[in-house]
């Protein structure tokens, strides 16, 4: 075992470091104020097709009866409420992550959809919305034609 000389100005924080410190657990640590709710963590994806627009939103643990999908003008709102299944008593947990209660996003649609027409599927956890174009948002394909040029006829 080496013997180490003990010095303990070496050992002292400054006043700085303390600060920088404090700082730094205060709020690079992200604290999690509600940790039974899922609040804003729907997670989306969100992509257009020629004809169609495509959300993607991630709900683990979520059951496709649990979710509620509605569109009110440009406006995609996705909400629903997972409730906690009651096995274990509180006391009883040595982590608890598993996140229950309600949840909303919303998100603004960025053409104009027909929302009569959207189909929803539900798998592994993933809702794919698909939201068809309205007809004149569609890009359209115009043909271009070329004239017969008559010889002759310009003299």
């Amino acid at each position: 075992m080496t013997m180490m000389r003990w010095e303990p100005f070496k050992e002292m924080m400054t006043l700085r470091q303390a600060m920088d410190r404090l700082f730094e657990d205060s709020f690079v640590k992200a604290p999690r104020l509600w940790p039974d709710s899922l609040g804003g963590d729907v997670l989306l994806d969100v992509y257009q097709t020629p004809n169609d627009v495509v959300v993607k939103a991630s709900l683990p643990g979520i059951k496709p009866e649990e979710v509620d999908i509605s569109i009110t003008g440009d406006v995609l709102t996705i909400k629903g409420e997972h409730k906690e299944e009651k096995e274990v008593k509180e006391k009883d947990y040595l982590v608890k992550e598993h996140r229950y209660g309600s949840f909303s996003r919303s998100i603004s649609v960025p053409v104009s959809v027909k929302s009569d027409k959207a189909e929803a599927t539900f798998e592994n956890g993933v809702l794919t919305l698909t939201l068809p174009k309205a007809e004149e948002v569609k890009p359209k394909q115009i043909k271009v034609k070329a004239k017969a040029v008559i010889e002759g006829a310009k003299k």
